[in-house]
């Protein structure tokens, strides 16, 4: 199948998601037996994964939800995880488990922009919500942002599930100061998604280079600047030493949201207790990778720091001037777009309730301590 087929058959499958609900008795009293589901069949999994397998976080944090889920089902749920390059490349990930070659896949929803604009807006917007809000977003309340981002995955035969949140990510490595936005025009960097469109649009370029290249491109000078995570995960790549100065805070990726997606009708045929198993598990891997990136992160910024890098804040004109032309990559991106102007106004909604919160509680509270 090819691409303009697969898009094609994507729209057809709009069927809704089946609810799940727990098949397993709770205790109502000391005398009471916990009742085992009446279910011996096995299931065998597959999960390819856009990164490498073991990759520090995001390939271990695949590892650890399997473990997790064939503990819970006492062994009847169990997958294989499989990285980037094992049973398909990590970029086809979504469409190999969209057909049924896999049964889940990992990645981020940002990836498939290109297949689908609003996917995007469910892993990060430049100047968007943190970790907490889009989690929030996500499954609090009425889970208005899951419901959305459930429609717009069940157009391609899949169903969503969280996978954790990077948190507040640095804004990159430059070989040259940044001290106004004039500094930005011309500027080559290694940056994705919608923040690679808000880069263009400030008159810098967007280059696309794979993560194992970063480190060569930016020493020999083909890109001027990156970003690529964190502290933990840019120490382990080694970009304290291919650039000078390190620049804060990432404005382009406040709180990343990571996924998990399993195809829709292998979904279907598990018992409602498997797929209840499915979400408990994935909600236990939204907390860890969090607590585990701000642990990394903690620990490795010393090491950078130690190294001799030169730490900064980008000024606050050239995060004006950033917010700006993303108003207007974000008005281009949902214009004539139905669904995704309606996912970038639920967003922007609970965005801008929860700012109101955060500005009365946090906000003082962090210039406090700081």
């Amino acid at each position: 199948m090819n691409r303009k087929e697969f898009l094609k058959k994507g729209t057809l499958g709009t069927a809704g998601l089946v609810a799940a609900a727990t098949g397993l008795q709770s205790c109502q009293g000391s005398e009471e037996k916990i009742v085992e589901p009446q279910d011996d069949h096995v299931y065998n999994w597959r999960m390819a994964t856009v990164w490498s397998k073991n990759f520090p976080v995001f390939g271990e944090s695949a590892n650890l939800f399997a473990d997790t889920v064939s503990k819970m089902s006492q062994g009847r749920l169990n997958i294989k995880i499989y990285g980037a390059g094992e049973l398909c490349p990590g970029m086809q990930t979504f469409y190999a488990t969209s057909v049924g070659t896999t049964e889940m896949g990992a990645g981020a929803s940002y990836y498939w922009q290109g297949i689908e604009p609003a996917a995007a807006f469910f892993t990060a917007i430049p100047f968007g919500m943190n970790a907490q809000q889009i989690q929030s977003w996500l499954i609090g309340g009425d889970q208005e942002g899951y419901k959305l981002w459930k429609e717009i995955y069940a157009k391609y035969n899949l169903v969503p599930f969280l996978a954790g949140n990077s948190g507040v990510q640095m804004g990159g490595w430059f070989n040259k100061e940044i001290n106004s936005s004039d500094d930005l025009k011309g500027l080559k960097m290694r940056i994705p998604g919608i923040a690679g469109k808000v880069i263009e649009k400030v008159g810098g370029a967007a280059i696309n280079v794979p993560g194992g290249e970063i480190y060569t491109n930016l020493e020999r000078g083909v890109i001027d600047a990156t970003e690529w995570v964190g502290p933990y995960h840019d120490y382990k790549l080694g970009l304290n030493k291919a650039a000078k100065y390190y620049y804060s805070p990432g404005w382009h990726e406040t709180g990343s949201q990571l996924e998990f997606f399993v195809n829709k009708d292998a979904y279907d045929s598990l018992p409602p207790y498997l797929q209840e198993i499915l979400w408990t598990a994935s909600l236990s891997i939204q907390s860890w990778v969090l607590a585990e990136f701000d642990a990394q992160n903690g620990t490795y910024l010393e090491k950078i720091v130690d190294s001799g890098t030169d730490v900064r804040q980008f000024p606050q004109e050239v995060l004006n001037t950033l917010r700006a032309a993303t108003k207007e990559v974000m008005k281009e991106m949902t214009a004539g777009d139905p669904l995704a102007e309606r996912v970038y106004a639920s967003y922007t909604a609970s965005h801008n309730k929860m700012k109101k919160w955060s500005a009365l509680t946090e906000k003082p509270y962090y210039n406090q301590i700081m």
